[in-house]
């Protein structure tokens, strides 16, 4: 049985590494079985959840600062990361204006992760007209599934998510029996220079090889923040990797804990001992919490030292004194892929000679995002098509066209040395197999590929559209390694 020291050791050496497993699992939780009973099959409420958004530059001094104050850019005035909760069923309504301070500054919201009609789905010059500076915008939709979600703008993503400009949605009515707390947390690097003021979001090498990292670690803002939480509880953790490229590979240290739920997809419960994440992905975990006075720390084990997330405190009487068992979450009815009539599409993930040549001489450099969201150099490539050889107003072709309803696999391929969580708008995938890993067959909307791995996986064509599918390690996403697929 792997441990989690066997992963440290593997792990730790390199940020892109395909030595650790996607999970190794630790000591024994009892979990109930999914009851077909617990399949959510209509709306559990109505209404309107309404919201407004002002994206604006807010100068703001975080804890992870050392109080040193920065120009962020937020959805709101006094919340840095809001986190906006709504019931199954209800309407979203938001308004947003684009009070951006840079000139010529376009914005759009994309709601990642949910299965929304396209033209809500909030991708410039594709979906929508960006909103200009100044202007304002409106999205309305009906969320189809409960779940961890989030939004962020898309265009020129890697400052707005340098400078915070990211929000979470949660969408509630998954839970068989309350738990006795809920935590959410938030992970995102921060790149600050020794003066205190923000470092280039992206550079030439960075971009070119796992990403431009941050100098300075937080968890809704803080370095290793200290939650307090009731003794011997289930406390639901909503874990989300918002950094713009850290893997991350995270676990509990002597502690009982299952997840319960891969991007926001509720599944029966697996045991923890740890998990690979990469950028944008998400994990609900059922955690029992230590007896009075004593704490539990998340870890993550895929830096040079385990690194220390977050901890838990526990004070109060034991709310609970019986066996850790993992009650799994209701789950929403997806159409079931058909494996034997599926059509094979493959996909393959590779860098540009400009980028391979990059890597390899470590040269160092901004990279200027232009007014149609594009970087002026392309560094990795989808099926040999490097995005921004297109500009958004010329689409080119899509990788794919898909008829809605119909079962396909895709057939991922990372020819690179680097790590790519490959994420796909308005859809989720049905994992079923890797080349180098053994992998639970669980729903996600991004999936991590290992260098010179293969995966495939279960897609049933959604809406009419054309959606995204892109590598979310931002500045892979901004220099090539973007498309679009088709569904009619």
């Amino acid at each position: 049985m792997v441990t989690r020291r066997d992963l440290i050791a593997g792990a730790a050496a390199f940020s892109g590494s395909a030595a650790a497993g996607f999970l190794a699992v630790g000591r024994r939780v009892e979990a109930r079985a999914v009851d077909p009973q617990d399949v959510i099959a209509r709306p559990i409420a109505d209404g309107v959840k309404a919201v407004t958004f002002d994206l604006a530059e807010r100068p703001t001094a975080l804890p992870c600062f050392d109080g040193k104050t920065l120009p962020l850019w937020t959805f709101e005035a006094g919340t840095t990361f809001p986190i906006v909760r709504m019931k199954l069923g209800e309407r979203f309504d938001t308004v947003f204006k684009n009070n951006l301070p840079v000139p010529g500054e376009v914005a759009s919201i994309h709601w990642h992760g949910l299965r929304i009609p396209n033209d809500q789905d909030g991708v410039p010059y594709m979906t929508q007209q960006p909103i200009a500076q100044g202007a304002e915008g409106h999205y309305s939709f009906v969320p189809p599934d409960t779940g961890s979600f989030f939004f962020h703008t898309h265009c020129n993503s890697t400052e707005h998510f340098g400078r915070g400009l990211i929000g979470v949605l949660i969408v509630e009515g998954d839970e068989i029996s309350p738990p006795d707390a809920e935590v959410v947390l938030l992970m995102k690097d921060w790149r600050i220079g020794p003066d205190g003021a923000f470092l280039p979001f992206t550079t030439d090498e960075g971009a070119a090889k796992g990403g431009t990292p941050g100098t300075v670690r937080s968890v809704n803002g803080e370095r290793s923040p200290v939650f307090t939480v009731p003794s011997s509880a289930d406390v639901r953790i909503r874990f989300y990797n918002l950094d713009p490229m850290r893997i991350s590979e995270i676990g509990f240290e002597n502690a009982e804990a299952a997840i319960i739920a891969v991007d926001g997809n509720g599944l029966p419960p697996i045991p923890l001992e740890s998990w690979r994440m990469g950028t944008s992905m998400r994990l609900d975990i059922l955690l029992r919490s230590a007896p009075p006075g004593e704490s539990i720390k998340l870890f993550d084990y895929f830096s040079k030292e385990p690194y220390v997330l977050a901890e838990f405190k526990s004070e109060g009487p034991p709310k609970r004194t019986g066996k850790f068992e993992a009650t799994p979450l209701k789950v929403m009815p997806f159409p079931k892929l058909d494996e034997a009539s599926a059509q094979r599409i493959p996909f393959e993930f590779s860098a540009t000679p400009t980028g391979a040549s990059i890597a390899a001489a470590g040269a160092v450099s901004d990279i200027q995002i232009g007014p149609l969201c594009l970087a002026k150099r392309t560094f990795w490539a989808i099926n040999k098509e490097a995005w921004p050889g297109h500009d958004h107003k010329d689409l080119g072709p899509p990788f794919a066209v898909l008829k809605s309803g119909n079962s396909y696999i895709f057939e991922l391929k990372n020819t690179t040395p680097r790590a790519h969580p490959i994420h796909i708008h308005g859809h989720t995938f049905e994992v079923l197999n890797s080349s180098l890993r053994h992998i639970p067959r669980v729903r996600c909307d991004t999936v991590l590929l290992l260098p010179n791995e293969r995966i495939e996986v279960g897609v049933v064509a959604g809406d009419p559209g054309k959606w995204m599918f892109h590598c979310h390690i931002l500045e892979h996403q901004e220099a090539g390694m973007m498309g679009y697929i088709e569904v009619v």
